[in-house]
């Protein structure tokens, strides 16, 4: 099982970017995927997940609004679209991915069984 994470870099405040992750677990529609994200000196945190299937999206307070999550079945990726951009946002954002999270775990990123290797955003004032 692979996750590629891609498309970080570095933005102006209130400025977009998109990231992705490329899965290879299969079949990708049953898996749920998260993004994560982990600031220096602080812990991992859960920015955003969809459920498998295309199901229902869920996401921290700090990003709602802000940032949507989606997926491509046909593509075995997930996506991230960060817009209104703020330097509190800059971080290594990881992809996981789980094919038996519950709905009250997914936010946990120690049920999620795969991971990413990350990708660095960086928002400038």
């Amino acid at each position: 099982v692979q996750l590629q994470a891609f498309g970080g870099g570095l933005v102006q405040a209130g400025g977009s970017l998109r990231v992705s992750c490329a899965a290879s677990v299969h079949p990708f529609s049953s898996y749920t995927m998260g993004w994560f994200r982990q600031a220096p000196g602080k812990e991992r945190e859960f920015v955003a997940a969809i459920r498998r299937s295309g199901g229902s999206t869920h996401y921290a307070d700090s990003v709602k609004g802000r940032f949507t999550i989606s997926r491509d079945n046909a593509k075995n990726t997930v996506y991230l679209q960060m817009n209104n951009l703020k330097p509190e946002d800059t971080a290594i954002y990881y992809c996981a991915a789980d094919m038996g999270i519950i709905l009250s775990s997914i936010r946990d990123a120690r049920r999620y069984a795969y991971w990413g290797q990350g990708t660095q955003v960086t928002v400038s004032s």
